[in-house]
């Protein structure tokens, strides 16, 4: 992973007197709209979004904002990141909300192409990233981190920016485009920027919307089944089928969670692990209803 090579620059934006957005569609326009701040050297930031935008992507936009010349957001529903029984079809698209946020943000540039613009012709070449994308989410979604791991290259081909931001509630997300960005000398900072959580501690999300009244109030289990494991670790449990077994029991007393997964992993290559030596990240995903939520927390 590169550093930027010129100074950050700090921008404080009031949120009454923020300027219009520039929305672009083409690859050509975006590139023009930062031809010029690129080349008086500007440090470009880009955030990459599918849109429905939340406080979680406020707090990624801030990031850039504080510490970027330039702040780019992509809003794009990627096709290539969703199986064939998942839902591309349903995934909320607010543009019009969305911009405003921008706004509000202070972002300058919305990129927000069309599928026939990021993908004029049937792709025939991915970028996947092995081990990493194995585990967790990967053995769920197969798939799914290839197509996350092209996009996300194609934006940073496209934009071509000095630092990009993503939250850390999506770790292992983050974990592949770091690993992507250091096989491929990908010449681009990653910022993590810690997950946004509701006052009861459910993690921010888009899908939270899918949530009806009792399966929102279930939700905040998933927090504190990631708490109880902390809480173990810190008192000193070296055993992680320990730790599980008491995260797992706390998920399990909440009658409308199904579990998908709860790891203990190791945060670089996201390997699940027998005994804790060091940091970890424990992760879950769990099903409420019909809706999907993932969290994470650090150790």
């Amino acid at each position: 992973m590169s550093a930027v090579a010129q100074p950050r620059e700090k921008r404080e934006i009031s949120i009454d007197t923020a300027p219009p957005v520039n929305v672009v569609q083409t690859v050509k326009d975006v590139r023009e709209a930062l031809a010029l701040p690129r080349s008086s050297g500007s440090v470009i930031g880009l955030v990459p979004t599918m849109g429905a935008l939340h406080p979680g992507h406020e707090a990624l936009i801030g990031g850039a904002r504080r510490e970027c010349g330039i702040v780019v957001v992509s809003i794009f529903v990627n096709p290539l990141q969703f199986g064939p029984n998942e839902d591309y079809a349903r995934y909320p698209r607010t543009l019009e909300k969305d911009v405003e946020i921008c706004r509000r943000q202070g972002t300058d540039v919305v990129f927000n192409p069309s599928p026939d613009e990021m993908y004029p012709l049937p792709p025939l070449t991915f970028a996947e990233v092995t081990r990493v994308s194995e585990h967790l989410c990967g053995k769920f979604r197969p798939g799914h981190f290839r197509g996350v791991a092209t996009v996300v290259l194609k934006l940073f081909n496209i934009v071509r920016p000095d630092r990009a931001y993503f939250g850390e509630k999506d770790m292992q997300q983050l974990a592949v485009i770091r690993r992507m960005v250091a096989d491929l000398n990908i010449p681009v900072e990653i910022a993590a920027v810690p997950t946004v959580r509701e006052p009861d501690g459910l993690a921010i999300s888009s899908r939270n919307q899918h949530l009806n009244s009792a399966e929102r109030k279930a939700a905040p289990v998933l927090y504190r089944a990631l708490e109880e494991a902390v809480k173990r670790i810190r008192s000193g449990e070296r055993d992680a089928s320990k730790v599980r077994e008491a995260a797992i029991a706390i998920l399990e007393s909440e009658p409308l969670v199904r579990i998908e997964y709860l790891e203990i992993v190791d945060p670089t290559e996201i390997q699940p692990l027998s005994t804790i030596s060091g940091p970890v990240r424990i992760a879950a995903a769990v099903w409420i209803g019909g809706t999907r939520l993932i969290d994470n927390v650090a150790v």
